[in-house]
């Protein structure tokens, strides 16, 4: 199953929620890993130390930091990004499919936006 990191930004109400409906979902806040504080490109270089695909609805910075990683020939393990506007219970069932139907290092260097539609 695939290892996720959720930015400073992201809704702990999604990430409760899906800890719900999968207790054994790996994922670590970015704020809990004593990163809260920390720019976009740091955060996306300890994701990828650490294997984990990065949850944000930042689609501004956040976008445009991943792309110039991939741009570098840096490891990039993926980042989803999930519009705000979106219903919480489709943002969940559109995680937990990349969760459970995913394979390691499917989605290096990509960026995924919900919907998944």
């Amino acid at each position: 199953m695939l290892k996720f990191a959720t930015d400073q930004n992201f809704n702990n109400r999604i990430l409760k929620a899906l800890l719900r409906k999968l207790p054994n979902l790996d994922v670590v806040r970015v704020q809990d890993a004593g990163l809260a504080e920390s720019n976009d490109p740091l955060i996306l270089d300890w994701a990828a130390s650490q294997g984990r695909l990065l949850l944000t609805h930042d689609v501004a910075t956040m976008t445009r930091s991943a792309r110039e990683r991939v741009q570098q020939g840096l490891a990039m393990p993926g980042v989803v990004e999930v519009l705000e506007r979106m219903p919480i219970g489709e943002v969940i069932s559109d995680l937990l499919l990349l969760a459970q139907c995913s394979l390691d290092g499917e989605w290096e260097g990509q960026i995924i936006y919900l919907p998944l539609k």
